[in-house]
């Protein structure tokens, strides 16, 4: 017998059978949850004809493979434990095609103090010591809204009163 007779009995070859959408968003999920737009997405760039994306993706979503409720959920906590705010996680949350109401809802369940949270991010990056100084103040304060604090958050985080005035309105978009 030669080597071309064994392959295909030893489950060897070359050629591996193309992945049904279902099957490749399975292994997707396998990896770490999505949300429903996050996987369309996946799988419109890897070309799979448009009905059977659909097809897929409300099978997935009918068996409970695949939720942008646990998604959400998954992801609040994920970016709590990063140190990350919640206008960044609102902004990222809407960029990945998550419904406001879901993001509202998460958000608002999780079991964080913000700004308990701002403090300890800036403590851990600065040191616990205050600064007085305004430029120390100012850095410290686009350090935290870069993270995604609003500014009463920051405010209280940096223990300066005169910064972050205009971030309110960042908290709607």
């Amino acid at each position: 017998m030669g080597s071309d007779s064994i392959s295909p009995l030893l489950g060897t070859s070359d050629k591996k059978p193309d992945p049904s959408p279902r099957n490749k968003g399975l292994d997707l999920l396998s990896r770490r949850e999505h949300s429903v737009a996050e996987l369309r997405a996946k799988l419109v760039m890897r070309d799979f004809d448009p009905s059977a994306i659909d097809v897929a993706i409300d099978t997935l979503v009918h068996d409970g493979l695949l939720s942008d409720d646990r998604f959400a959920a998954a992801f609040v906590a994920s970016r709590i434990r990063k140190g990350q705010g919640p206008i960044r996680i609102r902004g990222e949350l809407k960029q990945r095609g998550v419904a406001g109401e879901l993001i509202t809802k998460h958000l608002e369940q999780a079991d964080v103090d913000w700004v308990q949270l701002a403090c300890s991010v800036r403590d851990k990056k600065y040191g616990s010591a205050r600064s007085t100084e305004y430029r120390e103040q100012a850095r410290q304060s686009r350090f935290l809204q870069q993270r995604g604090f609003s500014g009463e958050q920051i405010r209280a985080a940096t223990g300066n009163e005169n910064v972050g005035d205009n971030q309110e309105a960042v908290d709607d978009a």
